[in-house]
């Protein structure tokens, strides 16, 4: 089995930061892309920020030039940083992380539990 835990959510003034991270773990042959989704109250969820096994990111509007991504692969862990926290930021953050696995030798994809940010004004 694979296992995915987020942490570091909280709650926030406007302009703020956070960082949230997101741990890996189980019989893994490889991680590959590794993403951040959020879903506020009342919407659907919606891709934050992704990275791809070469450590090629790409951001959503909203989350370009204020967050940031990486990944430390030995540790098979990803982590998001948030600035310049806005109000319309406040949602459930989910981490999604693609991974083949050792036995069987197949991709699965896997969600964690997610992690509440939340912004005030």
């Amino acid at each position: 089995q694979v296992q995915v835990v987020e942490s570091g959510g909280g709650l926030m003034q406007t302009g703020g930061s956070l960082r949230l991270s997101c741990a890996v773990s189980g019989d893994i042959f490889r991680v590959n892309t590794m993403a951040w989704f959020r879903q506020a109250p009342g919407k659907r969820r919606e891709l934050v920020a992704l990275i791809d096994y070469n450590h090629t990111t790409n951001y959503s509007d909203s989350a370009k030039g204020r967050f940031s991504i990486w990944r430390v692969d030995a540790e098979r862990s990803m982590y998001l940083q948030l600035n310049s926290l806005k109000p319309e930021d406040t949602a459930v953050y989910y981490c999604n992380v693609g991974v083949i696995r050792l036995l069987p030798h197949k991709y699965v994809e896997v969600w964690g539990q997610g992690t509440l940010v939340a912004v005030s004004s």
